[in-house]
């Protein structure tokens, strides 16, 4: 991988207090956590743009309902007070939230996107990313989602389902690469 831009962005998806719900199942990447805060600690040492998203729900009774704990961030992932936050409402963090005006005021052109879950946010963050003409890079280890049903109420995997989100966006709307990749390009 080539050397990242001094202005690559770091968006860190959704990695709030109530990811950590049973309720949402069994989860894969279990290093996850450990792997963002190496791109977290990377990006912090070298003065590159940080933008933390956080869901915020429209549905009363949500874990991510306003002024529930579940809507904090993780301790390990909380944003540093100059660091930039974008609240959403819907799973992709260029709906309705400012962030892709944002990017453009500081001419960022280049994302690295972490965070959860795979199959979701990342997926529609990603999407609108390479959509919109930015360089969306996300990090496969640095991402994690849940078992999932299908339809015909199959039970997928959440290791099938991560790597069929990620092959998704390869196609056609991002890079997807390890931690280990993007801190060698830093």
């Amino acid at each position: 991988m080539e050397p990242l831009n001094t202005h690559a962005a770091l968006l860190i998806i959704d990695m709030q207090q109530g990811m950590n719900q049973p309720a949402l199942g069994r989860r894969n990447n279990p290093d996850a956590e450990r792997h963002m805060q190496r791109l977290l600690d990377a990006w912090r040492r070298t003065c590159r743009p940080i933008v933390h998203v956080r869901h915020m729900s429209r549905t009363p009774g949500s874990v991510f309902w306003p002024g529930q704990p579940g809507c904090e961030f993780q301790p390990a992932l909380q944003p540093l007070a100059h660091e930039h936050v974008v609240e959403k409402n819907v799973p992709d963090a260029f709906t309705h939230t400012g962030l892709e005006r944002w990017l453009h005021m500081r001419s960022i052109r280049q994302l690295v996107i972490v965070g959860v879950i795979t199959n979701n946010s990342v997926e529609a963050s990603a999407r609108s990313a390479g959509n919109l003409g930015f360089d969306a890079i996300v990090v496969a280890d640095a991402c994690y989602t849940f078992d999932q049903h299908d339809l015909t109420g199959r039970l997928w995997p959440a290791e099938d389902v991560h790597a069929l989100s990620l092959s998704n966006l390869a196609m056609d709307y991002a890079r997807v690469v390890g931690s280990d990749e993007v801190l060698a390009a830093v």
